[in-house]
């Protein structure tokens, strides 16, 4: 009788126990939903077989980038800036050009 009378005015089984059982507890929850979302993650990122085969058909590398800007012209270029969301976008585009 004494000695639940002492457990129940502890502060430790109070306060820390109830905490430690959180935290612990939280922990394996938060790994149970990590996981969830890297397996939908696994699902998403699967390639449609037709899309993986034009992928690989159009091979672009580097090289092939370089050929078709060597020969651009930049030095004549005018920057034209976006429009605002308060401007009206296609009679500003046309103002700049």
């Amino acid at each position: 009788m004494v000695g639940m009378r002492a457990l129940r005015k502890s502060k430790t089984l109070q306060y820390g126990v109830p905490m430690m059982v959180l935290i612990i507890g939280g922990s394996f929850g938060l790994r149970e939903f990590a996981q969830i979302r890297y397996d939908a993650q696994k699902l998403h990122s699967k390639i449609d077989p037709a899309l993986a085969e034009r992928i690989k058909k159009n091979k672009v590398t580097l090289e092939s980038e370089y050929e078709k800007l060597k020969d651009a012209n930049f030095d004549d270029w005018k920057n034209i800036r976006g429009p605002r969301p308060w401007e009206e976008s296609k009679s500003l585009q046309e103002q700049k050009r």
